[in-house]
């Protein structure tokens, strides 16, 4: 009998994406359980009770919930096609970056797309300083994880995809290719990686709902 593994996600959540991504590498069958946000099913407020969000990984009948934590789990559950280095610093290294993209790539990145004028233009000042750490630590390498894609690139990942995205809605350049070159071209060979790139949500979709998004954010900011 073969094991259970289900992912309980959105159809545009990043964070799940690097699930999916990490699933995919590994060879790794599962199935999916897309989640509607404004309704959540029983099931993933039993799996998940204290965040009650996506995404969530059940394994054999046991929930995993938070991005990352899922990320080690599969790293360490199954082995092949490793995400995690080997050496103890560069693993320690590796889960610093991603939480640095958590904590403060993500944040200053979205405070740039949900700003106008003058305050978009303090915004970029903050979100450049953090994406110059990324562009320094892409030195002599492809990926974050050296020639293959690895733990950290599956957290950044949302970068390659959504910096995009926000660009053409705001009408506003933040990862220039002569400013960042190694984070432009990483950008490029991470979605252009066959496994990434025939993952990603629907193009069209993601930008009505960041739009949409961003409008309801200003919106509510002006009253």
């Amino acid at each position: 009998m073969g094991e259970e593994v289900k992912l309980f996600r959105t159809w545009s959540s990043p964070f799940a994406l690097r699930i999916v991504w990490a699933l995919r590498i590994k060879g790794i069958e599962y199935e999916t359980i897309f989640e509607d946000i404004s309704n959540k099913s029983p099931s993933l407020l039993q799996y998940n009770p204290v965040h009650r969000k996506v995404p969530v990984l059940l394994h054999n009948g046991r929930p995993i919930a938070e991005s990352l934590v899922i990320l080690e789990y599969i790293d360490e559950t199954w082995k092949q096609a490793p995400l995690l280095p080997v050496d103890p610093h560069e693993r320690a290294m590796a889960r610093f970056w991603a939480k640095f993209g958590d904590d403060k790539i993500l944040g200053s990145i979205w405070s740039v797309f949900i700003k106008q004028g003058k305050e978009q233009e303090e915004a970029m000042v903050p979100a450049m300083e953090n994406l110059k750490f990324l562009e320094g630590e892409l030195k002599g390498k492809k990926f974050f994880g050296g020639e293959t894609i690895g733990f950290v690139d599956l957290a950044l990942g949302w970068l390659a995809n959504l910096i995009g995205l926000l660009e053409e809605i705001v009408g506003l350049k933040v990862v220039d290719g002569e400013k960042l070159p190694l984070l432009s071209a990483w950008m490029q060979d991470f979605g252009d990686a066959p496994i990434i790139k025939d993952n990603w949500p629907a193009r069209d979709g993601m930008i009505l709902k960041f739009q949409a998004l961003r409008d309801a954010t200003i919106a509510a900011a002006s009253k």
